[in-house]
Formats: structure tokens, C-alpha cells, sequence
């Protein structure tokens, strides 16, 4: 942990109270410039009224109101742009006390065009939606940020690639400064930039390849102002004028369409390059110490220059050709073919630069990405990073005092996992809503967090590459025509062909839950001996006994470990501490009657522990 790191939550607040006070402060200039302005411009109208009606004050006398009000609207303009930025970074604090806080479910982007029920264990250990990782982790502005840490959520990174993320997640941890100046010039960019379609377009075939246009349109130019000026000196008739002007119309006519859906197809990227580059402004205007920020920094530039000077040399252009809309400069703009120069400019912009603008994409994609991992590991000081073991030898997962990173931290309760050569599974038994799921989503989602260079919710872990695959939240399917075990088969099915791929960790929950206990029992122990056959770890739940009856056959590579509860007044009690050996009792009577149903005593201990899941976190 950084020495400067001490309290994350008490300079949130000491910082959300700073912008508070420099917002309400703006908003009071802002108001005594905007009375200012309205004086300011009633002192003009009285000067132009003395000036028109009195005779006796002369018009220049407007000279100072108007000066004065041209410098009060400027001043203005960017008293309103730091009120904005103040708010922008009222909410960046707002935000960051809410999450460290375990008030942040809701806030921020949830990430739900990513979800994929197909995915291996996206859905089962909630990485998108409401109250997921995914909207604990993201403070990108952007879309390409927001596809950059979905991609990362969803595919594990190997050893090498994990260590230079966490070098600089590690480097970004302390600098609040850079994360809050990214967050607020970059507060548009979520809903403006849209990167598949500003790609595109920067890529896109040019619409005028040929030069002699350009060429062509300089000609026209210089013939109309040679014969309109022969005619105005009397040297012509209007004839060769007029001739000059109906071929110019021609020219015109035959390039008009094509140079309008140019302007009209630059004029949404240019605003969104514009907005992208001041955020390449801000990553450029910093040094960085570790290799993998140094090149990023280093790729949004080029021989060409800043991304944000291209993207506003580009803005200007498309400014520049707004011009003509204006009625006094229209006459000189169809005389000069003002547009189809600024077409011309446009496309040797593409040509120049926009082979180059899914990389800035992408590049500043990855910064945010990098940037919220910053975040999230600077608001949780205690959150250690993994050690990520060699990727040769035994896969293994070591954890000490592990708990789940969406659970507020009042409410969880840390457990130790230790999987490696002995043994490679645990089969948890245990009653309804004692821990069994969570404990699974606890050891996968840390996993997910380990594996894109974060953090991770343990005293300590270790683990080696792995690819997860879980169970967790199968469903059936009826356009489909799949019923749940049907879909619960066919994961399995994937999770094996992954583990023959590479080293993966299965995560079952309630394993073959779909069929009958006989056909349960046999298919477990077939699966299990298969995967143990292959490079895998994992962890197994059930309520079934003759489930954990197969740990003992499969010593020493698989071992019981069980949650209880205590029932105490008539209430259920659970300590979510994970505990050697299977479970020896149910709950499941207990809380149908708790709930009122009428359910005799049992004659004498179940033979199987099978029951419906609870639903609740603790399941």
C-alpha cells in the first residue's frame, strides 16, 4: 500500500467539500457577470438612443459598451465552463464516498450490453447489471473504456500480462489529481462518442481522390474575378462574366452533393474527436514511471502531432465551412468553392490521420480501464494484489480470508480456500442460505479481479492462470425448447472442452439438480473423475448427501467441507464459516415451518440433505 494512501474516504469529503465551495463560488460570479452584462448593455442602449435621437453624442460613444460587453460575455463563457467543472467533480467525489461507503449499487453505468448468458461465468458470478462488478469497478467516460473493462471482466490475462497491469494500477493508485481531470474533461464522452462509428468513419473510403478538382475550383475562382473585374472597368461585356459563372454552376452542380454529405458526414466526428482529445490532452500532460503507461502515453502521438491538435484542426475546418451559411459571406464562399476546399481539407484529414483514430480509441480505452482499477484500488487501501504463480506446474488457489467484493464489508464474512495438489476440489455441503453460493462466487469473482491486474477481497491469495466456469445460474430456455438441466449439461460440456484448452476453475453449484438422486450420484462422480483428469481446480455444492459421499472415493484429490447453522428462539442462525468435513444436518423443515407450513417431525435423520436453493446471498 502507498505510504500516501491513509484515509481514501476522509479526503473524498475534504475534497467534495473544496468543490463545493469553488461551484458556489463560480455560480456567484456567474451571476454578478450576467448582471453586469444586462448593464452593460442597457448603458449601450442609451448611448445609441442619445446618438440616433439627441444629435448631440457621437455613435462612437458605442465603442466602450460594446468592448465591455464582447469581454464580459467571453469571461462569462468560461466562469460557466469552471462552475461545470466544479460539478463534474462534486459528483466524481460524490461518487467515490458512495463506494467506499457500500452505497454505490445503482450509481454509475451497469454494463448490461455486455452481459451474455452464454459466457462461461459472466451472469453466473454477476460481472454486469445492476449492483455488478462491472458498476462497482467503472469510472470510464467512455465507451471504448466501458469495452475495454468488460473484455477484461471477461477473459482472463496470463501471468505476464497481469504483472504489467498491476504495475500500473499500482503507479495510478495514489494520483487522484489525474484520475478526477480525466473523469471531468471527459464527462461528455459516454453518451457523444461513439467509437465503432467514429472509427469507422475516420477510416472510411475518401469520397475525392482525384486532385484536379481542387485545381479546377482555383481556376474558376481566378476566371471569375479576372472577368468581373474586366467587366467592372469596362474592358468587357458581361458576356465572358456570365459565361464564367454558368460553367462554374456545372462544376458546382456535378461536386455539390458529394461535398455536402462530406461536411454533413465530419461534422458529429469532428465534435467527438474534439471531445476525445482533450482527454488525450490530459493523458499526455503527465509522466509516467512503468513501461506499459509510458506507451500508452507515447501512442497518442505521432509524427503528426497531439491527437487533440489533429482533432482540432479537424473542428475547425467544419467551422469554417459554417461560414457560408452566414448571408453576407455567402456570395465570396460560392466564388471561392468554399466547401468543396473544406471537403478537400476533411479528406486529407481521414488520409492523414484517421487510420490512427480506433488506436486513440483504444488506447485511451485501456488508460480509463487502467484508471479505474487506480480507483478501485486506491478507495480499498487494504485490498491487497495476487500473486500470480508460475503458469507451469499444478494449477493451485490459495486464499486466506476470503470474502465477496459486492457484499458491503459489514456484512461479510472472510473464509480460507487452499486447492492445489491436494486436494484439487472441495464438495461444500450445507444447509439453505448458509454460504455455499456465496463462497463459489466469492473464490470466482476474486479470480476474475485477480486475473485483470486488480485487487482482490483476501488477506492473501495466490493463484495460477486460470479460466473460470460456473454453474452457478443456469436457466431454462422456452423459445429454446431447453429444459435447466439440459442448459446445466451443455455448460458442463464447455467447461471441460475449456479445461482440455488450459487450466480452468469450475465452479458447480448444486450439481445436477435437475434429475433424480440416483442418476445425480452417478453422473457427479463421472464428471469430477473427468475433470480431475484434466488441469482443473474447482469447488462443488449440494444439500445431497450421496454427493459428498464421493470426496471420500476420490481422496486425496477431493475433500468435504460443509456451512451449518444453529437454530436459536425457533430462529435460524448462520456463522458463514466454512468447516471440514460434509454437513449432518438440514434446515429445510425448519424454514417451512418458519414460513407456516404445516410439516410433521421427522421420524429420524434424512437420508438426503436435497432441498430447493435459498435464494438469498447466503445460499
Amino acid at each position: 500500500m502507498s505510504g500516501d494512501i491513509v484515509d481514501p474516504l476522509a479526503i473524498c469529503r475534504r475534497r467534495l467539500a473544496e468543490r463545493r465551495l469553488a461551484a458556489a463560488a463560480r455560480r456567484r460570479q456567474a451571476d454578478r457577470l450576467s448582471h453586469a452584462r444586462l448593464i452593460t448593455f442597457a448603458a449601450g442602449a442609451l448611448i445609441a438612443g442619445a446618438a440616433t435621437f439627441g444629435g448631440g453624442l457621437s455613435p462612437w460613444w458605442l465603442a466602450a459598451p460594446a468592448g465591455a460587453f464582447a469581454a464580459l460575455v467571453v469571461r462569462h463563457d468560461r466562469v460557466l465552463l469552471a462552475a461545470a467543472r466544479a460539478a463534474r467533480g462534486i459528483a466524481w467525489y460524490e461518487h467515490g464516498i458512495a463506494r467506499i461507503e457500500d452505497r454505490w449499487p445503482g450509481l454509475g453505468p451497469a454494463g448490461d450490453r455486455f452481459a451474455d448468458a452464454e459466457h462461461l461465468y459472466a451472469q453466473d458470478l454477476d460481472l454486469f447489471g445492476g449492483g455488478s462488478l462491472f458498476q462497482l469497478l467503472c469510472t470510464a467516460r467512455t465507451q471504448a473504456g466501458e469495452e475495454t473493462l468488460a473484455a477484461w471482466l471477461k477473459t482472463p490475462a496470463d501471468r505476464a500480462e497481469v504483472a504489467e497491469r498491476q504495475a500500473a494500477v499500482h503507479e495510478l493508485r495514489p494520483r487522484i489529481n489525474l484520475r478526477e481531470e480525466i473523469n471531468v474533461a471527459a464527462e461528455e464522452m459516454r453518451t457523444t462518442v461513439r467509437p465503432d462509428r467514429l472509427a469507422a468513419w475516420a477510416a472510411g473510403e475518401s469520397r475525392l481522390r482525384a486532385v484536379w478538382p481542387r485545381f479546377a475550383a482555383i481556376g474558376f475562382t481566378v476566371l471569375i474575378g479576372a472577368a468581373l473585374l474586366a467587366w467592372l472597368q469596362g474592358a468587357v461585356t458581361p458576356g465572358p462574366l456570365l459565361a464564367a459563372l454558368a460553367a462554374a454552376a456545372v462544376f458546382r452542380y456535378r461536386f455539390h452533393p458529394r461535398t455536402t454529405r462530406i461536411m454533413h458526414g465530419a461534422d458529429e466526428p469532428s465534435r467527438e474527436l474534439l471531445v476525445l482529445g482533450q482527454v488525450c490532452r490530459v493523458l499526455r500532460g503527465e509522466s509516467y514511471r512503468t513501461a506499459r503507461l509510458q506507451a500508452l502515453r507515447a501512442a497518442l502521438a505521432g509524427p503528426d502531432g497531439e491527437a487533440y491538435d489533429a482533432a482540432r484542426r479537424l473542428r475547425r475546418v467544419v467551422e469554417r465551412h459554417d461560414w457560408q451559411h452566414n448571408i453576407m459571406f455567402l456570395p465570396l464562399a460560392a466564388v471561392l468553392f468554399w466547401d468543396l476546399h473544406c471537403a478537400f481539407a476533411v479528406e486529407a484529414w481521414r488520409r492523414r490521420h484517421g487510420p490512427r483514430v480506433d488506436a486513440w480509441l483504444r488506447d485511451v480505452g485501456e488508460f480509463e480501464t487502467l484508471a479505474a482499477l487506480g480507483t478501485y484500488a486506491w478507495e480499498h487501501p487494504a485490498d491487497p494484489f495476487p500473486e500470480i504463480a508460475e503458469e507451469a506446474g499444478p494449477p493451485r488457489y490459495e486464499a486466506e480470508g476470503l470474502w465477496h467484493p459486492l457484499l458491503p464489508a459489514a456484512a461479510a464474512v472472510p473464509n480460507d480456500v487452499a486447492l492445489g495438489a491436494a486436494p484439487r476440489v472441495l464438495i461444500v455441503s450445507g444447509s439453505n442460505m448458509s454460504g455455499k453460493t456465496t463462497l463459489l462466487r466469492s473464490v470466482g469473482i476474486n479470480a476474475v479481479l485477480a486475473l485483470m491486474g486488480a485487487p482482490v477481497r483476501a488477506a492473501r491469495l495466490r493463484l495460477s492462470p486460470l479460466t473460470p466456469g460456473a454453474t452457478l445460474r443456469i436457466e431454462d430456455s422456452l423459445q429454446a425448447g431447453r429444459s435447466r438441466f439440459y442448459a446445466e449439461v451443455l455448460r458442463l460440456g464447455r467447461i471441460v472442452a475449456a479445461a482440455r484448452s488450459g487450466p480452468t476453475l469450475f465452479l458447480l453449484d448444486e450439481l445436477f439438480h435437475g434429475t433424480n438422486s440416483h442418476d445425480r450420484r452417478d453422473g457427479a462422480r463421472g464428471l469430477l473423475r473427468s475433470l480431475l483428469e484434466l488441469p482443473t481446480l474447482g469447488l462443488v455444492t449440494t444439500h445431497d448427501l450421496s454427493l459428498a459421499e464421493i470426496a471420500d472415493g476420490l481422496a486425496p484429490a477431493a475433500r468435504n467441507a460443509h456451512f451449518d447453522d444453529h437454530v436459536v428462539g425457533g430462529d435460524l442462525r448462520f456463522d458463514y464459516r466454512l468447516k471440514p468435513g460434509p454437513v449432518t444436518r438440514s434446515n429445510a423443515l425448519a424454514i417451512m415451518r418458519a414460513v407456516g407450513l404445516d410439516v410433521p417431525e421427522a421420524d429420524g435423520a434424512p437420508e438426503s440433505l436435497h432441498a430447493d436453493r435459498g435464494g438469498g446471498a447466503g445460499g
